[in-house]
C-alpha cells in the first residue's frame, strides 16, 4: 500500500484521502450548496499556514467564509454558543471543522445546535435524542493530526463548567457530509503531539476492540486500525516529514476512531474527568492511564491480547508480551510516568471517580469498576503509571 497515492472511500462517509486533498474543499463545499462556509478550529491553530491557506482558498473560490477560533484544548459549552452566534450572525450555510480533536469536536458541536433552539446539553451521548431534529448544518472535517478520528461522526467532547464533566455530544441524523485525509497537513507536526495523539487512536484501537460486545465489524476495524499504527507511529514521530507513515497515521486514527462506535474503557472515563478538571492534553493523559487499565481489565481482555499482539507484531502473544511492547512504546515516545508530571492534583481522587463511574465510556470497559476502584486507579496512575 502506497500512502503517497489518493483514493476515496464510501464508508461510513464519503471519505477523500490523499496529499493535497485540502485544496478540493472549495469545489466540495460547492457540490454541495454550500456558499458561506464558518471554518472552525481551535485557538492554537488560527495562525497556521494551513488555515490561512483554506481560507484564502474559500475566498478565491467565490465562497463568502468567516473563521471562529475561539475554542480552547478542551472546548467548552460557553465557547460552542458562541460559534452558534457567529454562525447565525454570518448567515452561514456549512461548517468546516478542521484541527485536531478539539477544532473538530468545537465544529462538530456548533453545528448540533447551530439551527434548533435544543440545550446543548441535551445531546449527550446517554440520553433519548430528539428524532423531531432533522435540520443540521452540512459539516466537512479536516483532521490535521493523527489521533482524535471522530472525523466521520458527530461525536464531539465538550465540558460542562458548571458540573466539572465532559460529555460525549452527538445527534444520530447528523454526520459529516465528507471528511478529508490529508496527510500533508500532519507533515511536521511536533513530535510531542505525533506521540501524544498517536497514542490517542492506538488506545481507541485497543479500548474498542476490548469491549465485549459483538460487533464483528467493528472489531475487524480495530485491528487494522491498530496495524497501521503500530507500523507507522514510530517513523512518523522519527521522522516528521514521512509522508508514508504520517499517511499510514491518518488512515489507522481514522479506523480506530470508526471502532470505538462500539465502545470504549476506563481509560477514556478517567482522561474525560481528568482533562475537565486540569485542562490536560487528552492523548498524553490517555498514554499515561492506559497500563495501569490494562493491568485492571487483564483476566477480561485475555483471551483477547493474541489478536492484538498479532496485529501490532505479526506473530502471537501473552498479555504480558502485549503489556510490555505497550509500556516500551510509551517509553520511546517520551510518555511521562505519572499523572503528578502533567499537573494533576492529589486531592480530588474520589471526586473524579464519581464522575468517571457516569461516563459513557464506563459503561462499556470489560470488566465493571466500582468508584472506589477508579478512585485507586486514578491515585495509582497519579504516582506512577508504569
Amino acid at each position: 500500500m502506497d500512502f503517497r497515492n489518493s483514493a476515496d472511500w464510501t464508508f461510513p462517509v464519503p471519505i477523500y484521502y490523499g496529499p493535497e486533498r485540502i485544496n478540493e474543499v472549495s469545489a466540495l463545499c460547492k457540490n454541495h450548496g454550500i456558499k458561506r462556509p464558518l471554518v472552525v478550529t481551535d485557538n492554537g491553530s488560527a495562525d497556521l499556514v494551513i488555515i490561512k491557506n483554506l481560507i484564502s482558498q474559500l475566498n478565491l473560490s467565490g465562497l463568502k467564509c468567516d473563521l471562529f477560533s475561539g475554542i480552547s484544548p478542551n472546548p467548552v459549552g460557553s465557547e460552542i454558543y458562541e460559534g452558534k452566534t457567529i454562525y447565525n450572525e454570518g448567515q452561514h450555510d456549512g461548517i468546516i471543522a478542521i484541527g485536531g480533536g478539539s477544532g473538530m469536536d468545537g465544529g462538530k458541536a456548533i453545528s448540533l445546535i447551530a439551527k434548533n433552539n435544543d440545550d446543548l446539553w441535551k445531546f449527550d451521548y446517554n440520553f433519548d435524542a430528539n428524532q423531531k431534529l432533522t435540520d443540521f448544518p452540512p459539516l466537512i472535517c479536516v483532521p490535521t493530526t493523527a489521533g482524535t478520528g471522530a472525523e466521520t461522526e458527530s461525536t464531539a467532547m465538550v465540558t460542562n463548567s458548571e458540573l466539572g464533566m465532559k460529555f460525549c455530544l452527538w445527534h444520530p441524523k447528523q454526520k459529516p457530509l465528507a471528511a478529508i485525509l490529508d496527510p500533508s497537513l500532519t507533515v511536521g507536526l511536533p513530535k510531542n503531539l505525533t506521540a501524544w495523539t498517536g497514542v490517542d487512536a492506538l488506545v481507541h484501537a485497543i479500548e474498542a476492540y476490548c469491549v465485549d460486545d459483538l460487533h464483528s465489524a467493528a472489531d475487524g476495524i480495530a485491528l487494522e486500525g491498530l496495524r497501521l499504527i503500530s507500523e507507522n507511529l514510530m517513523p512518523a514521530y522519527k521522522h516528521p516529514d514521512n509522508i508514508e507513515a504520517r499517511g499510514g497515521m491518518l488512515i489507522g486514527s481514522c479506523l480506530a476512531g470508526i471502532s470505538f462506535l462500539k465502545g470504549l474503557g476506563l481509560v477514556h472515563a478517567i482522561s474525560h474527568m481528568v482533562g475537565a478538571e486540569y485542562d490536560t492534553q487528552h492523548g498524553l493523559t490517555n498514554a499515561i492511564i492506559l497500563p495501569s487499565v490494562l493491568k485492571f481489565n487483564e483476566d477480561h481482555i485475555s483471551h483477547k491480547v493474541n489478536r492484538m499482539h498479532f496485529s501490532q507484531y505479526s506473530k502471537p502473544g501473552t498479555f504480558d508480551e502485549f503489556y510490555s511492547g505497550v509500556c516500551n512504546l510509551l517509553d520511546e515516545l517520551s510518555i511521562p510516568n505519572s499523572l503528578g508530571e502533567i499537573g494533576v492534583g492529589s486531592d480530588r481522587f474520589h471526586e473524579l471517580a464519581v464522575k468517571a463511574r457516569k461516563d459513557s465510556a464506563a459503561f462499556t470497559n470489560p470488566r465493571d469498576a466500582s468508584i472506589e476502584e477508579i478512585r485507586d486507579l486514578i491515585s495509582e496512575t497519579f504516582h506512577k503509571g508504569r
